[in-house]
């Protein structure tokens, strides 16, 4: 009598040899490998721990405060569901930003002429545009985190939007709508406190699509990241995301991307981070041109240092620096004036 395991040995033979019989048939009909061409994994990948992605975070932390020249490129994005935005000529300017969330912005157009100012003390911001026409030129004043409709110049937003506007017209409407506030969270990072209380960071791996950084290429590559998020823990085991840092992992590690969330978890601000040189005199690195993004705000804003080399470090600044002053004699809209109820009549 044949035992079962020999007999169940002999029937996977031969189950192998008709296998092989089928792959050499098929082979020999036709079927040939070919190569194919795939998304090249840039390499190499460097490895970090959460700690490493903290402290490059508070690396960019040590500063107390920057003054330098900049070249600035406005985007409105409100039509970018449809493909569409409204890139803006690039103004000059200067920007002096002081912790934990002053700013004072200046924006130039040709010949050195001032198109606005703006600042933010880290609880109000006001905003003076000084071109263009009557209807255009005004002085804005609001509560940092207060929530504002969009400021239209022309009193009919719908007409604007079908309408071709002229480019001062757009340009101070994407100025009007900018929250000076927005411009410290980007530039001037709040630091990672690992033992903050009821909150949590969690590091993952992410490998995204991009199009190929080499000059002149059209191709695609893979290229891979650190996530870093930071979490505030809730009732009943809920958490709620409030920052994603990016960290590129290519040849090093550099944070590439911050993203803020809100309470509902809806992507407020997408900024990303551009290559760091040495910052004035001392040893400070820092990105050299930073992009931010307001999805809901429908406007993007790219800030590029003109010399990182002349730019002045941890000076310490006046509070008034900070408080800008309708010195213009502008018509002044009070955004929270105006958000207020207005009384009953007898």
């Amino acid at each position: 009598m044949i035992n079962p395991k020999a007999r169940r040995l002999v029937a996977n033979i031969w189950l192998a040899m008709a296998l092989a019989l089928v792959l050499l048939t098929a082979t020999s009909c036709g079927i040939v490998h070919k190569s194919v061409a795939v998304e090249k994994l840039l390499a190499p990948l460097a490895d970090a721990d959460t700690p490493r992605l903290v402290a490059e975070v508070n690396r960019l932390v040590a500063a107390r405060s920057i003054h330098g020249k900049v070249d600035i490129q406005f985007e409105d994005t409100s039509f970018a569901t449809s493909g569409i935005a409204e890139k803006y000529r690039t103004a000059e300017g200067s920007i002096t930003l002081q912790r934990p969330a002053k700013v004072y912005l200046v924006v130039q157009g040709p010949f050195a002429t001032e198109v606005a100012q703006m600042t933010s003390d880290g609880e109000h911001f006001r905003i003076a545009i000084l071109k263009g026409d009557e209807k255009f030129r005004r002085f804005v004043r609001g509560t940092n985190q207060a929530i504002y409709p969009k400021l239209d110049t022309d009193g009919n937003s719908s007409a604007a939007k079908k309408g071709k506007q002229d480019t001062e017209a757009q340009a101070v409407n994407a100025l009007s709508n900018l929250r000076p506030q927005h411009l410290t969270d980007a530039l001037m990072i709040r630091p990672i406190d690992l033992h903050a209380p009821g909150v949590i960071y969690a590091r993952s791996e992410f490998y995204q699509s991009e199009k190929d950084p080499s000059p002149q290429s059209t191709k695609r590559v893979v290229r891979g990241y650190y996530l870093l998020d930071e979490l505030q823990l809730g009732e009943s085991g809920s958490a709620r995301l409030l920052r994603r840092f990016w960290f590129d992992r290519v040849s090093g590690v550099r944070l590439a991307r911050q993203q803020t969330f809100d309470e509902k978890g809806v992507l407020i601000t997408d900024v990303s981070y551009g290559e760091s040189k040495k910052f004035g005199e001392g040893n400070a690195l820092m990105p050299i041109q930073v992009g931010l993004t307001r999805p809901q705000d429908h406007y993007k804003i790219t800030i590029t240092y003109q010399a990182p080399e002349s730019v002045t470090m941890d000076r310490d600044w006046q509070p008034e620096v900070f408080v800008l002053e309708n010195k213009w004699g502008l018509r002044e809209v009070d955004l929270d004036a105006e958000k207020k109820p207005a009384p009953a009549k007898n």
